[in-house]
């Protein structure tokens, strides 16, 4: 108690009176991100810092104590890597929230960790440019947490992963100090990347103060195609094609559960007899978009599509592409849900969603399986009944069964949402024991006291 104490008057000789808070009631919002089935624990306190130096000063009285520090964007995180400790310090980075300036020129924005990525995306229109990396939660995340996950979106195949768009970093260690990585320039590659190190790292090396983001200009309007597929196998020859003759802006998958889901939430003349559904775009500009959109229309006749159609507008391309967005929406509707990601080689695709159907009658849970089939990426939601313990048990037993499926098959148990505390053990199984002896030196290395969201992310040794 007398270390709480003391803890809490340097914390409060450091902020102003309303970025600290202790009680619980409040404290209860700030316990976990929107995982299912990751513990949370119960934070001594939650701090909202406005500033680099009241991080520093925050970081600095928690490691000279010993206490844990578990760094939070907006929540919206799907592994329990925000999930409190406890007796921990929830450090809250919501405040911070300034787009601090945008270069045309050199074609970057430097930004605080807490401004909204679709908020960003806005901003920068206004300049003619654009922010790459669009994850599903976009209205919502914040920029620290994509960075912090490494996140992606609809638009990874073709422009990369947040780690392909940032140039550099503002960043808080453990013990306080504060150092700037990275580069202004496009290229450049003078020492360690240690910018990247840094992203995906779910905030167990540093704390994200600012970010120097790559921008590039606004793409032409995309042509949308959507092709029915009467069973998975043929939908992932069509992917195979697809990506071996163009690369699309984007290539959405559907299966059939989750075909049926969207349609029930909202109609929109879906076919829910086909077996999977395959939504993909181009913008590539003038002709190039539309000889595009024309390979990757033959891609699919060849492969067995039943049918293939193209949007004729841009309100008709946002029609077709919500149906995608709705999939998690649409199965919540039906029962709790459970939301894995997971990555496979794109030539195991067909196999994956075809393994993951037979869990689910194993199982016996619903499971509905959409994502970005253009990076082999799969998240497949398990559904189960609210308030049945026995159909969790078997729902996380399914999960598991998911990322054991992806080793198998040469894959990886996150695409983009992270580690967090639901995949550690899995995550032993993907690396080999000196790659983990890697990791644990690193983290020693820059958080020697372990302070800095102990027991996320890491493989057990």
């Amino acid at each position: 108690m007398a270390s709480e104490a003391s803890l809490l008057s340097a914390l409060g000789a450091a902020l102003p009176d309303d970025a600290v808070v202790v009680d619980p009631d409040r404290l209860a919002s700030y316990r976990s991100d929107q995982a299912t089935g990751a513990p949370a624990g119960t934070p001594a306190v939650a701090v909202f810092p406005r500033t680099t130096e009241q991080v520093s000063a925050v970081l600095a009285a928690a490691h000279e104590r010993g206490v844990a520090v578990v760094p939070r964007g907006a929540g919206s995180g799907l592994s329990g890597g925000a999930n409190a400790i406890d007796g921990c310090v929830v450090l809250c980075l919501e405040r911070m929230n300034q787009i601090l300036s945008v270069h045309e020129g050199d074609g970057y924005a430097e930004v605080e960790p807490g401004v909204v990525n679709q908020e960003l995306r806005d901003h920068v229109r206004g300049f003619g440019l654009w922010y790459a990396p669009d994850p599903a939660s976009k209205d919502m995340c914040t920029i620290g947490g994509n960075v912090s996950t490494n996140a992606g979106g609809l638009c990874c195949v073709k422009y990369g992963v947040t780690r392909d768009s940032v140039l550099g970093l503002e960043v808080v260690l453990a013990d306080g100090r504060v150092t700037r990585l990275g580069r202004r320039t496009v290229k450049g590659v003078s020492g360690y990347d240690l910018t990247g190190l840094i992203v995906g790292s779910e905030g167990t090396l540093a704390v994200v103060t600012r970010a120097r983001l790559r921008l590039r200009p606004l793409p032409p309007q995309p042509t949308t195609l959507v092709a029915v597929f009467p069973s998975i196998a043929e939908a992932g020859t069509a992917v195979q094609a697809i990506m071996a003759a163009v690369t699309p802006s984007l290539l959405e998958l559907m299966d059939r559960t989750t075909v049926r889901a969207v349609e029930a939430f909202s109609p929109m003349g879906l076919d829910t007899e086909a077996g999977a559904l395959l939504l993909a775009q181009t913008d590539a500009p003038g002709s190039g978009g539309v000889h595009e959109a024309a390979l990757m229309a033959a891609a699919c006749e060849r492969a067995g599509a039943s049918e293939v159609y193209q949007s004729e507008d841009a309100e008709q391309a946002d029609l077709l592409l919500g149906a995608r967005r709705m999939a998690i929406p649409a199965l919540e509707r039906l029962g709790a849900w459970l939301l894995d990601d997971v990555a496979v080689p794109r030539s195991r695709l067909a196999e994956a969603v075809s393994g993951i159907e037979e869990i689910a009658a194993s199982r016996a849970v619903v499971i509905g399986t959409f994502g970005h089939a253009g990076d082999g990426n799969l998240h497949p939601t398990i559904v189960y009944p609210h308030g049945d313990e026995a159909a969790e048990r078997q729902a996380l037993a399914a999960f598991d069964d998911v990322l054991a499926l992806a080793l198998r098959f040469g894959g990886t148990v996150t695409g983009e949402h992270g580690v967090g505390l639901l995949k550690r053990a899995r995550l032993r199984d993907e690396l080999d024991p000196v790659s983990r002896s890697l990791h644990a030196a690193v983290k020693q290395a820059i958080d020697p006291r372990g302070i800095l969201n102990p027991g996320k992310a890491l493989p057990p040794l």
